[in-house]
C-alpha cells in the first residue's frame, strides 16, 4: 500500500469520525437551543395571560377559550411535548405545551394550555445537518484530490530517486548523480544516498583489485611449485629413494588440488563481483557436443554407459563463452566422479532446459545441500567441492533455474537445469544421439 493511500485513509477516517461527533453535538446543541426558545416563549405567554388577569383585562372565559385550551378541571401542568393533528396537513405535528393556573376575576381558577410547535425546529435540524454533510462531502473529495495533486508534484523527486536506484549498476563504477530537491527530507535522503553509493564503489574497487592481486599472486607460486614437483618427480634419485617418491608424489598431488581450489574460488568470486558483464550468442548444443566429446576417454577409463539427446534446433543462449563451458564442464565432471564403475549418464537438452542424470552411491536427505561450498558426497573425496556451487551460481547469473532430485533411493541423481535461451531459427538436422560406449 502506498504510504499517501495510507495517509489519505487515516485522514479521512479521522475526518468522518470528527463529522459524526461534530454533528451529534450540533444536533444536540442545536435541538436543546430550539426547545429552550420555545419554552421561553410559553413562559413569555403566561406572564403575559397572568398579568392581564391580575389587571382584569381578560375577555370571559368563554370567549378565551375560543383561541387557547382552556379546562375548569385540574390539569397536569408544567411542560410536555405531544403530537397533534394538522388539519391542513393532515399529519401529525409535534408541539411543546405549558400547562398552568390561570386565576379568573369571578369564574375562579382555570387550567390554561399554552402550545407552540416544533416543526420549525426540526426544518432548522434537517437543514443543518444537510449543510453538514455537503461540507463532509466536499472535506474528502478535496482530501482525495489534494493528495492526488501531493502525489503527482511533491512526490515526484521521490519517484525520480527510486527510478535512479532501480537502474543504478554498480559495475559501471560511477557513484549516483542525484538533483537536490526543494523539500528538505527528500534533498537529504538524494544526500545519504550519493554518499552510500561512493563508499559501495570504493569497496567495490577496493574488492575487484584484491581479488584480482590474490589470484595473480598466488597463481604464480602454484604454477612455480608445479613445475619443480614435476622436475623432482622426473630425477633418477628418487628411484632409489621409495620413501621419497611417494612422498612427492603426495605433495605434488596437494598442490594440483591447491590449484584448483584456488581457480574455483576465484571463478565464484568473480561470478558474485559480476565480472563477466560481456555476453554473446552461444550454441550451447555444439558446446555440449564438444564437451561430451572430450570426455569420452574419461567415460571409457570409468567404464561409464552414456546417451546424448539434443533437440534438434540449435539452441542459442545468451552468456559469457567462459561460463557457458565452465557451466557444462562442471555438470558433466559432477556426472562422473559421483558415478559409479560400469554406471550410467543420460544427457538431454532441449530449448527449455539441460538434463543430466547418473548412477551413483545411495545418498539420503536434501540434495540441495550438495549446491553448499565443499560440500562433498564423500569426505574422502578428493574434490574440492565447489564444482555445484559454481553451476548454482553461473545459472543464478543468468536467471536460470538448477534443482538437484535423487530417485531409486538415491542412487540415481539428477541435475535440472531451466534455461532462457534465445532460439535460433530452425535448421534441419539429425538428431544427435551418442551410442554408449563398450
Amino acid at each position: 500500500m502506498k504510504l499517501l493511500a495510507t495517509t489519505t485513509r487515516y485522514y479521512l477516517l479521522l475526518a468522518a469520525a470528527m463529522f459524526v461527533i461534530g454533528s451529534v453535538g450540533l444536533y444536540v446543541g442545536v435541538d436543546r437551543t430550539l426547545r429552550h426558545e420555545v419554552k421561553e416563549q410559553l413562559l413569555a405567554r403566561q406572564l403575559e395571560l397572568t398579568a392581564k388577569a391580575r389587571a382584569n383585562q381578560l375577555p370571559p372565559v368563554a370567549l378565551l377559550q375560543l383561541v387557547l385550551p382552556i379546562s375548569r378541571r385540574p390539569q397536569p401542568l408544567g411542560f410536555r411535548d405531544t403530537l397533534l393533528l394538522d388539519e391542513q396537513e393532515g399529519e401529525l405535528v409535534p408541539h411543546q405545551q405549558l400547562t398552568f393556573v390561570l386565576q379568573t376575576a369571578g369564574e375562579g381558577p382555570v387550567w390554561v394550555t399554552l402550545r407552540k410547535s416544533l416543526v420549525e425546529a426540526k426544518d432548522l435540524l434537517f437543514v443543518v445537518l444537510s449543510v453538514m454533510l455537503g461540507v463532509l462531502a466536499l472535506l474528502l473529495t478535496g482530501g482525495v484530490l489534494l493528495n492526488r495533486w501531493l502525489s503527482g508534484r511533491l512526490w515526484a523527486p521521490f519517484r525520480h530517486t527510486l527510478a535512479a536506484l532501480r537502474r543504478y549498476d554498480l559495475h559501471q563504477h560511477q557513484p549516483l548523480q542525484l538533483p537536490t530537491p526543494a523539500i528538505t527530507e527528500f534533498a537529504e535522503l538524494n544526500h545519504a544516498l550519493e554518499h552510500l553509493s561512493q563508499r559501495l564503489v570504493a569497496d567495490y574497487e577496493s574488492l575487484r583489485e584484491f581479488t584480482a592481486n590474490a589470484a595473480h599472486e598466488t597463481q604464480t607460486p602454484l604454477a612455480i611449485m608445479q613445475a619443480q614437483l614435476e622436475q623432482l618427480l622426473q630425477l633418477p634419485v628418487l628411484a632409489e629413494d621409495p620413501a621419497a617418491a611417494p612422498l612427492v608424489a603426495d605433495l605434488y598431488g596437494a598442490t594440483l588440488r591447491l590449484s584448483r581450489l584456488h581457480q574455483a574460488l576465484s571463478l565464484l568470486s568473480k561470478i558474485e563481483n559480476r565480472q563477466f558483464d560481456a555476453t554473446k550468442p552461444v550454441r550451447l548444443d555444439q558446446l555440449l557436443a564438444e564437451k561430451v566429446a572430450q570426455f569420452e576417454p574419461l567415460f571409457e577409463a570409468r567404464e561409464l554407459r552414456y546417451g546424448l539427446d539434443i533437440a534438434r534446433a540449435p539452441i542459442v543462449v545468451h552468456m559469457h563463452p567462459g561460463l557457458a563451458d565452465s557451466l557444462l564442464q562442471n555438470l558433466l565432471q559432477n556426472a562422473v566422479k559421483h558415478n559409479v564403475s560400469g554406471g550410467n549418464i543420460s544427457i538431454s537438452l532441449t530449448p527449455q532446459a539441460l538434463k543430466i542424470s547418473n548412477t551413483g552411491p545411495a545418498v539420503s536427505g536434501d540434495p540441495a545441500r550438495f549446491f553448499e561450498r565443499f560440500r562433498k558426497h564423500s569426505a574422502a573425496s578428493e574434490s574440492p567441492g565447489l564444482g555445484l556451487s559454481i553451476v548454482q551460481h553461473i545459472c543464478g547469473y543468468y536467471g536460470f533455474g538448477v534443482t538437484y532430485s535423487l530417485a531409486e533411493a538415491g542412487t540415481c541423481h539428477t541435475l535440472h537445469v531451466r534455461l532462457a535461451p534465445v532460439v535460433a531459427s530452425p535448421v534441419k538436422k539429425p538428431q544427435q544421439v551418442l551410442q554408449p560406449t563398450d
